[in-house]
């Protein structure tokens, strides 16, 4: 039970736009005014596949599985993407672009800038971005109908132990999970190269000011790889997408302003807004990073080690230690919380360790990561168990209206499909 969700409920944004290779397509459905065609069906089966770890080759009856329920999911978007038509539904322009502009973005980091995104698809950027955004479009249109049709939705409580009786066995297990909290001491570069960097930044900042293409410039000196390709863009973000000293300047730009300079853990900054689409802004910048030593390294380590001592003695809480000492912005002011974590979610894998091992309430040695320095606490480990409608009754609620959520929505589409002309080769 409980799949993966299909499109009905995950619409999903895929690219319509045909290889360089040529191919002979041919029509494999028609819904009303629309078609599928082959090429379509193709693309969309091995996208389809690669996310799932399915090997066409090697596994060509899964493949073919698949491929079977995929004609059926574009069948079903067209069929949504009809009604919605019908109903006169209108999307946010803004938005299209915005999820355009993000999918361009994903695919220039993916294949490394937009001349080898042209050569993937053997087409111009400005073709490739028409048909995108006919795609995006499409999707909202489908997702906005979903959403009224779903709004009024709601599971009884009754429904909701229906749901868990009948499907109590089949439900994933809760699995292992942890509390932490830490404190972080970034190791921060000597004062000589400091002061080096950003001397160099500074010139680079009179140069713009001085009429020189920030964009230009970004190419030459920024030291982040991911966007000094394209002139130190970074695309739309939104709070929380970077580190707070960023965001805090970068979010109080007007269009076309350009930041003086500023200071992160990755080194130092000038930023420029180049737009701001309500809560998201696209932003470039110039990195310049700043290398560490041994002797910076050990001087951190040193007042971790003390840091550490002082909370055991008890000298100082952790909760103190982390408000005075953490150069976690996010989590100091909290006396360090990270909140809950599954075990096996952990990415860094030094706190997955910690965790692993840890006692309730012990602290770690210092643990280094690319961060800097980290004091580990184990605030709370939960171990694996069953879902139960007393400690659990949200989660369930929500599964039930998951559940009950896909069933009318296959029914509701089915409905749809006999007022509409659909046909699908090989099906009488």
């Amino acid at each position: 039970m409980l799949r993966i969700r299909n499109l009905l409920f995950g619409f999903l944004c895929f690219c319509q736009v045909a290889s360089a290779q040529e191919v002979l397509d041919r029509i494999v459905a028609v819904v009303d005014d629309k078609i599928i065609l082959q090429s379509e069906l193709n693309q969309f089966s091995y996208q389809t596949a690669f996310q799932m770890g399915i090997d066409p080759r090697r596994d060509r009856e899964r493949f073919a599985a698949l491929e079977k329920e995929a004609l059926n999911n574009l069948v079903n978007q067209k069929v949504m993407l009809t009604k919605a038509q019908e109903d006169s539904i209108v999307v946010d322009e803004r938005q299209v672009d915005q999820l355009l502009d993000e999918r361009i973005k994903s695919m220039v980091d993916q294949l490394g800038s937009e001349e080898k995104v042209e050569e993937y698809f053997g087409q111009s950027l400005r073709k490739i971005r028409r048909t995108f955004r006919t795609d995006i479009a499409d999707a909202l249109m489908v997702r906005t109908l979903q959403q009224k049709k779903m709004r009024e939705l709601k599971v009884s409580r009754r429904e909701v132990e229906q749901f868990y009786q009948a499907y109590k066995d089949s439900l994933p297990t809760i699995k292992a999970s942890v509390k932490l909290s830490h404190i972080l001491l970034n190791v921060q570069p000597g004062e000589v190269a400091a002061n080096a960097a950003r001397e160099k930044l500074e010139g680079l900042l009179k140069r713009i000011r001085g009429g020189e293409d920030f964009a230009k410039l970004a190419g030459e000196y920024s030291e982040d790889p991911g966007s000094m390709k394209r002139g130190g863009e970074l695309g739309f973000i939104q709070r929380g997408d970077f580190v707070r000293e960023f965001e805090e300047v970068a979010f109080a730009l007007k269009p076309g302003e350009i930041s003086e300079i500023v200071q992160t853990q990755f080194g130092f900054h000038i930023i420029q807004l180049i737009d701001r689409r309500g809560e998201k802004i696209n932003v470039r910048h110039i990195l310049l990073r700043v290398a560490t030593t041994s002797e910076d390294e050990e001087r951190v380590r040193v007042k971790a080690d003390s840091l550490l001592a002082g909370i055991k003695s008890g000298k100082i809480k952790f909760e103190d230690a982390a408000k005075q000492h953490s150069t976690d912005k996010t989590t100091n002011e909290k006396g360090g919380d990270l909140g809950w974590f599954e075990l096996e979610q952990l990415q860094v894998a030094a706190f997955r360790e910690a965790a692993r091992t840890l006692q309730t309430g012990e602290i770690s040695a210092p643990l280094k990561t690319e961060f800097g320095f980290h004091l580990v606490r184990l605030d709370e480990r939960r171990e694996p168990r069953k879902y139960t409608l007393t400690d659990d009754w949200a989660q369930i609620e929500e599964m039930a209206m998951q559940h009950k959520g896909e069933t009318e929505m296959r029914a509701w589409v089915e409905s749809l499909k006999k007022k509409m002309y659909v046909r699908i080769k090989g099906e009488s």
